[in-house]
This record gives C-alpha cells, sequence and structure tokens, in this order.
C-alpha cells in the first residue's frame, strides 16, 4: 500500500463534480474522473478506487495529482496532437455519390482533382486514397 492520498472538497467542489457525474454531454472519462475525485474525498483509499473502476493503482493516482494540480481542468484530456482534418465527412460522400452516378471512372489523382474544383478541399491522392479505403 503505498502512500495515503485524499482529495478535501468544500461544498461547491463536490457539487460541481456532482453535477459533472450526471451530465448527459460530459464525455465519460471525466465523469470517471470526477467520480474518483469525489470518492477520494469520501475518505476510500485509493486501491479501493482502483479495484471499483477496474483501473490500476497509478491511474488512479495521476487523476488525483491532476486534480490536486489543475484543479476541474484537471479533469479533461489534453488536446490531441497533429494536425485538424482538411475534410469533412460529407466531402467523401460527395464522391462516393460521384463515383454510382456518373457513367466514367477516375483514379485517386482525378478524384483529388475534382474534390479540390468542385467542393475546395485540397487533399494528396494518397491520402485521398487511404481515406476511400478505410471506407470501404
Amino acid at each position: 500500500m503505498g502512500a495515503r492520498l485524499r482529495i478535501i472538497l468544500n461544498a461547491e467542489e463536490n457539487r460541481t463534480l456532482h453535477e459533472l457525474r450526471i451530465a448527459t454531454t460530459v464525455p465519460q472519462r471525466v465523469k470517471d474522473r470526477a467520480e474518483v475525485i469525489r470518492m477520494s474525498a469520501q475518505g476510500l483509499y485509493v486501491e479501493k478506487i482502483a479495484t471499483y473502476f477496474d483501473w490500476n493503482v497509478r491511474t488512479v493516482r495521476e487523476t488525483l495529482n491532476r486534480w490536486k494540480n489543475n484543479g476541474l481542468g484537471g479533469l479533461w484530456d489534453a488536446p490531441h496532437p497533429g494536425a485538424k482534418r482538411r475534410w469533412h465527412p460529407d466531402d467523401i460522400e460527395y464522391l462516393e455519390s460521384c463515383l454510382r452516378e456518373e457513367q466514367r471512372t477516375y483514379n485517386s489523382q482525378q478524384l483529388a482533382q475534382k474534390l479540390e474544383k468542385d467542393r475546395n478541399v485540397t487533399l494528396s491522392a494518397d491520402h485521398l486514397r487511404r481515406i476511400l479505403k478505410k471506407r470501404g
């Protein structure tokens, strides 16, 4: 058993975490983290919380330390690295409908050019090919 790690909440923090736990627009991971904080404030040991959520003890400790260091903001995941998508699923659906409706066949280079001309979306032929293969 590791060192005791316990969170102390005031009434407002407890109420906010409870509201997060029952909110419908909040991701499940955030809800679980909010409940972990509340359970720690109620006096449960890290090991018991980890068993309840079927998490590793280290994950519970990290969640509690994120609360201590960042407060409410520590419950949410950090933004994911990488560039944002330059295309929307509607763009790919548009290409698929063109392929179904038109009599001609396209290669990936021609599809990329069509997408850029018609929808103002620039994708390389290789990237477009990977997207279409993923969709089946």
